[in-house]
């Protein structure tokens, strides 16, 4: 997974989760802590996505922070409410 810091096994930091992000498309694959919302679980997820909002329900990876210090979760899947992934 080319741009994907892996998670370290050891300390369990980077783990994955369900969040809602924030963005004007689902076109990347990592986005700044700012933009994500960590959520319970999946149902939740896609009960506060609202895509005429920017807001997509996603499983992310993160937090992981970049050589430039910025905290990043990386896109693991998007989700929809027919349950498919994309």
């Amino acid at each position: 997974m080319r741009g994907l810091v892996p998670p370290d096994p050891e300390t369990g930091v980077s783990t994955p989760n369900f969040a809602v992000v924030y963005m004007p498309g689902r076109t990347r694959k990592r986005f700044p802590a700012g933009c994500v919302q960590i959520v319970e679980d999946r149902e939740q997820a896609l009960a506060q996505c609202d895509p005429a909002g920017n807001q997509f329900a996603a499983r992310v990876l993160g937090p992981s922070k970049s050589s430039e210090g910025q905290y990043l979760y990386y896109l693991l899947e998007w989700l929809d409410a027919e349950g498919a992934k994309r």
